[in-house]
């Protein structure tokens, strides 16, 4: 029995101790990463149509390839939904950074190993090497961008490193946290991986750096060509007129409407300038070439590291639970972002400590939010969760977003209005959440007066009273839009350019809105109203007629033509049109708008349809009003509420689509389709001339 029990203990053990060496061989996440999203494959790649899609990226890759000079061959690449890329797989990605190094790292599964390589192949520059490793291949497609790569997975790196320079402000020279180069032999070290012990010299390592620092010149040198005969060609011309050539006035001062097309081709005398050739200065090249390879080296050894260490992982990410406390299964795409790290640490901590009170915005944005997208039929869904990592901010936060309900304020939507946007806030809180924002901040320059003038603060300020003239419910009603013209004052020249000023009209959009808020205390209000009519110089402009004061602007060019306020029934009213502050029939829409108004900490509709309608007049040229005509056949609804839910602060936005396509995902590609084709029409009209 006793030799029983000690071999299954023993199998559990050794049980055990493979579970520990597989969990220890995942690849953790850098500490440094301030951005991780999913992207769930298996959902997004049903509602992604290839049939469109497809078309589109062969359009864009097209376009790309005529701007570039250098690359004569057509794209060899025409099928993008079969790169060998595992589309219905999950894709990770996370962005890291400090004071030198900004990298983005994203991870992909492979269905056909085969098909991604030819795909990376009609990627690559021409005769650029694929470097093997052991575990996996590599190769450089950008200075800054690194694809790895074995039978199943795929790792694409953007690393950009920025040389630490001498800090201004504090006088003294910023230390490079990420990375170190060593001699030639370039041995990087990291802050976010383990440092490498210092090697011998190794005369075969050296000649290995030395050929790749030649290849590397034979790749790029054609980079830095082409500006450096731009510069030589405006330095000959120089030397021989000590003068730019002179611009054609028919190219400069013609002005022509957007349906004529300028005939001559005005870059002919930049082709003739280009086909001469002039000799390339060695030492500026020699120069460029070498600081790009200095940088070159640091990024590409960062990329092995990470490859490296990937690879030879078990090929799963290992990502801390604080990331996705908030992550629903179900979305198509999460996102976490690290807000406190982004502000306050890098260089952008740096110059943050420059500034006097700089603990108490690194406080402020102490925070982290995360992200659940939904690509829906009918509409798109991001749902916001945003937490400060200081439980005791978070809990006064949270506090302020508990406030009462007025349904004197929600009465003012209706079915006619563009859209309204409604607070139900806590303002006695909100003191208590700027406190603790201004509690513990340690012991900085400036901390015990800042101590001492918030206990004087807490004695001088009467909270409830402040509290009585606006309590913080509140909500901004957008009635319609209308147009009006205004005059104005442009300036012509004439042939010999003496400025002369011109007297024009104008057609500008005025708002219709109506602003209103609680109080508890009318009398205050009536008498800062009061005061606007009794002023000797606000007089003029400010008048009462009746119930309501009112705003005139005397000279009547402005956005607005007249503006009134009033007090009535415990809401200060704020409007251009007095006939909007009464209450209006709701129907049924209009009804659950303003129960979600009086529910909801905050709240809030837009109708960009009806909005585009309204601003109509602002679109002048052709383009510009075929872009209006599109979108406004094709816009929805958004819609938007925040609560507290549980330890955060949760916001919901809905962006309701009115639109045929197959889903909402395809509806953006649809609608950025269109408008691309738009933005197309006048350089084809060129073409035919």
């Amino acid at each position: 029995m006793k030799s029983i029990f000690k071999k299954t203990q023993q199998i559990t053990l050794l049980l055990f101790g493979f579970v520990l060496v597989f969990a220890q061989q995942k690849m953790k996440i850098p500490n440094d990463a301030a951005f991780y999203m999913e992207i769930n494959g298996k959902q997004l790649n049903k509602k992604i149509s290839w049939d469109k899609f497809n078309p589109f990226l062969q359009e864009i890759s097209k376009k790309k390839h005529k701007k570039d000079k250098e690359n004569k061959e057509k794209p060899s690449w025409n099928d993008y939904s079969k790169t060998g890329i595992k589309y219905d797989g999950t894709q990770y990605h996370y962005g890291t950074f400090n004071d030198s190094v900004q990298a983005y790292t994203a991870y992909f599964i492979l269905d056909n190993k085969e098909k991604f390589q030819e795909f990376i192949n009609s990627t690559k520059k021409s005769g650029q090497e694929i470097t093997k490793k052991s575990k996996y291949s590599y190769v450089d497609i950008d200075d800054d961008i690194f694809v790895a790569w074995n039978g199943s997975r795929a790792v694409v790196s953007v690393i950009n490193y920025t040389k630490p320079y001498k800090n201004v402000w504090a006088d003294e020279v910023m230390v490079d946290s990420a990375v170190a180069v060593v001699d030639s032999s370039a041995v990087v070290v990291d802050t976010a991986y383990a440092a490498e012990p210092e090697r011998p010299f190794d005369y075969k390592e050296e000649i290995q750096s030395l050929k790749g620092d030649i290849k590397y010149l034979k790749e790029n040198i054609k980079d830095n060509n082409n500006e450096i005969v731009r510069i030589q060609k405006d330095i000959k011309y120089l030397q021989k007129h000590h003068a730019y050539p002179e611009e054609k006035k028919s190219t400069t001062d013609t002005v022509y409407s957007e349906d004529e097309a300028v005939k001559e081709d005005p870059t002919a005398n930049d082709e003739e300038m280009e086909n001469k050739e002039y000799a390339i200065d060695p030492d500026a090249q020699k120069e460029m070439d070498s600081i790009r390879i200095e940088k070159f080296k640091v990024v590409k050894k960062l990329a092995e590291d990470s490859f490296d260490q990937y690879f030879n992982s078990n090929l799963e990410l290992e990502v801390p639970q604080q990331m996705l406390a908030f992550r629903d299964v179900n979305a198509d795409v999460f996102v976490y972002t690290d807000y406190g790290r982004i502000v306050n640490e890098g260089i952008y901590g740096k110059l943050m400590k420059t500034y006097n009170y700089a603990q108490f915005f690194q406080k402020i944005y102490n925070s982290n939010s995360s992200y659940n997208l939904y690509f829906d039929k009918d509409k798109v869904k991001l749902i916001n969760n945003y937490q400060h990592k200081d439980a005791e901010v978070q809990k006064g936060i949270a506090a302020v977003y508990k406030g009462r309900k007025n349904k004197k304020l929600t009465a003012l939507i209706n079915d006619k209005s563009l859209g309204y946007y409604s607070v139900n806030l806590n303002g006695a809180k909100s003191f208590d959440m700027v406190y603790s924002l201004f509690k513990d901040l340690g012991d900085g320059e400036y901390q015990k007066e800042m101590e001492l003038m918030m206990e004087t603060m807490k004695i001088v300020l009467d909270e409830e009273a402040i509290a009585k003239i606006a309590p913080g419910n509140g909500i901004f009603v957008l009635n319609e839009l209308k147009s009006k013209k205004v005059d104005y004052t442009d300036y012509d020249y004439d042939d010999d350019y003496n400025e002369k000023e011109v007297k024009k009209t104008k057609d500008v959009v005025v708002p219709n809105f109506t602003f209103a808020f609680a109080t508890e205390n009318e009398d205050y209000w009536n008498r800062v109203f009061n005061l606007l009519i009794t002023n000797k110089k606000l007089s003029k402009k400010f008048t009462k007629k009746g119930e309501f004061y009112s705003f005139k602007d005397p000279k009547d060019n402005g956005y607005l033509d007249q503006m009134f306020f009033t007090v009535k029934d415990g809401i200060v009213y704020l409007t251009t049109s007095t006939d909007s502050i009464i209450p209006k029939d709701q129907s049924e829409g209009s009804k659950k708008w303003a129960k979600d108004a009086a529910k909801y900490p905050l709240s809030g509709r837009l109708d960009i349809q009806k909005l585009l309608i309204g601003m109509e007049k602002e679109f002048k040229s052709t383009s510009e009003k075929k872009m209006l005509d599109l979108f406004r056949k094709n816009v929805g609804e958004l819609y938007y509420k925040t609560e507290v839910k549980g330890e955060s602060i949760e916001t919901e936005i809905d962006y309701n689509i009115k639109d045929s396509s197959d889903n909402s995902l395809m509806y953006f590609f649809d609608l950025f389709d269109e408008a691309y084709k738009i933005m197309q029409e006048p350089e084809k009209a060129l073409k035919t001339l």
